[in-house]
């Protein structure tokens, strides 16, 4: 089988590396090739370092309508048996070319979708016009949490049109012998000029205003001057957050990573992984600081919300607030001093093994390929 995955850019956030994951444990039987329609960033380097084909259509904007033919033809020459569109402008674009060039088998991953907003901005009636219309194009929608399935039936989308298939995370990219988790502690720690005996306080996330990464910032400023925040990620906001730093007077404590595709060894530099925003669709971020062994605090997670509260008990829920988070932070700090030493994988991690989500998606590829 021969599978196009169509994605509105390539840059390391979560769709994007959800993406990169996927393909590496998609059954063999499943060739899979990716086509951003613009920016191929990181990612794209390391899907090509895995041997992965990846087209760019240099596309201009939303509205460069000259790109539909250029992709119909591409979709078209490349004979394949299944579409799968990533993002917004990629699932209008590519189910249309898809359905243009023939492909019957549609499928689009809906990654991030709540009720008023979408990839972070407020939907307007146009936009959930396109989207509506765009999906009945499909074949199938993935909802990655039960919260986007349940949004997209009160659009109005069919529930059989709909398949509620989780994101995942590669458990046992995290799961290293003490001794090698140590030192990638420390090459790290000393990569990024973090002080002996630090205490790091981590977030992970493209730097757009939907994260609330100014919460972190603000409690900073009312935590022990030895207290680090790395964040791991790059967007639109990293000169407000540079400027708000400096405003605070916590500029030298802030790390900025930008792009990173070594995110295991960066989560393993940290004492918390902190996640402050409240628009979440998943939580992949949670999750991966589980998986690395850390304690999280967070303000929202819907995949830990699907399950009971025992699958993650180093996990607690606070408010978006810059006193919420400075309080919690204190009190961890004070139980946990500075033990390096990670957390136990909680059922939670299992349970979203990427094997369990790839074999599912895998599933229902041959499915939809079936007709």
């Amino acid at each position: 089988m021969k599978v196009l995955h169509i994605v509105t850019g390539l840059a390391s956030g979560g769709a994007e590396r959800q993406l990169h994951l996927l393909l590496r444990h998609l059954p063999p039987h499943q060739h899979c090739e990716v086509l951003a329609l613009t920016n191929p960033g990181a990612v794209a380097d390391a899907l090509r370092a895995d041997g992965v084909a990846v087209h760019h259509l240099g596309m201009r904007g939303n509205r460069d309508l000259g790109a539909l033919p250029r992709l119909v033809r591409l979709v078209r020459a490349g004979r394949y048996d299944l579409v799968h569109t990533h993002l917004y402008r990629a699932q209008l674009y590519g189910r249309l070319a898809a359905r243009l060039a023939g492909v019957r088998a549609v499928v689009s991953t809906e990654h991030s979708l709540h009720a008023g907003v979408i990839e972070g901005r407020p939907i307007t009636r146009g936009v959930k016009g396109l989207y509506l219309a765009a999906e009945r194009l499909g074949s199938t929608t993935v909802a990655v949490s039960r919260q986007v399935a349940q949004t997209l039936r009160s659009w109005g989308v069919p529930p059989a049109r709909i398949e509620l298939i989780p994101n995942g995370i590669d458990t046992a990219g995290y799961r290293r012998p003490p001794a090698e988790r140590s030192a990638a502690r420390r090459r790290v720690r000393a990569e990024l000029g973090l002080p002996e005996g630090s205490w790091v306080v981590g977030g992970v996330g493209r730097l757009v205003p939907g994260k609330r990464f100014e919460v972190l910032l603000a409690a900073l400023v009312d935590l022990d001057p030895a207290t680090r925040l790395v964040l791991v990620g790059e967007g639109p906001e990293r000169a407000e957050l540079e400027r708000l730093a400096a405003e605070l007077g916590v500029r030298e404590r802030l790390v900025l990573t930008g792009e990173r595709d070594d995110v295991p060894d960066l989560l393993a530099a940290m004492d918390v992984l902190a996640a402050p925003s409240t628009t979440e669709t998943f939580g992949l971020g949670v999750l991966e600081g589980l998986a690395a062994g850390l304690p999280v605090r967070h303000s929202a997670c819907p995949a830990l919300d699907e399950l009971p509260p025992s699958a993650a008990p180093q996990a607690r829920r606070i408010p978006s607030e810059p006193a919420a988070y400075a309080a919690a932070l204190r009190d961890l700090r004070q139980l946990s001093g500075h033990i390096a030493d990670p957390l136990p994988h909680p059922p939670a991690v299992g349970h979203y093994d990427i094997a369990r989500v790839a074999a599912d998606l895998g599933a229902l590829y041959d499915r939809l390929a079936r007709g």
